[in-house]
């Protein structure tokens, strides 16, 4: 039984015997890939709204890490919208990026669901960091913007 002890490699994209032909496969429909938690609200004006009007942080007092959320804000954030929120970040400073408010604006009012569905989705020029931060990194970082928020407001 020499097929036990020297396996035969298969290419990714060679002939196999699945019913396509082909080695490699999608994934069964329905699935969800390992550690990913999928976000009901979709990516539409109507879904950034009902985000901003109802979605809230499932994290309590005790969960919330400011540090954590300081050091990822500075790594994904303030280079656009500043270390203080105030919308002056080193490349809006160079004139890379024009127009980024401040937290603080009245017009924008943001919440908690706001943030996250910019964060999860991105939001006019800015671009999604789902992919960057996991569920808790973004809520974590949502709580470092509100303090920010809190702080500019004061």
């Amino acid at each position: 039984m020499p097929n036990m002890y020297e396996s035969e490699g298969y290419e990714t994209y060679g002939e196999a015997a699945f019913r396509n032909g082909l080695e490699a496969q999608l994934p069964a429909e329905g699935s969800v890939p390992r550690g990913h938690i999928p976000f009901d609200i979709e990516n539409t004006t109507e879904g950034y709204d009902l985000a901003k009007a109802t979605l809230t942080s499932p994290l309590d007092s005790t969960q919330v890490d400011l540090v954590t959320g300081k050091e990822l804000y500075e790594i994904y954030c303030g280079i656009c919208h500043g270390t203080k929120g105030d919308g002056k970040g080193n490349l809006v400073k160079r004139e890379k990026i024009l127009g980024i408010p401040s937290y603080d604006d009245a017009g924008r009012a943001i919440t908690a669901g706001s943030i996250y569905h910019t964060i999860y989705y991105g939001k006019n020029s800015m671009g999604s960091y789902a992919n960057q931060l996991n569920e808790n990194e973004r809520w974590q970082v949502v709580s470092y913007v509100l303090k920010l928020k809190a702080d500019l407001e004061k």
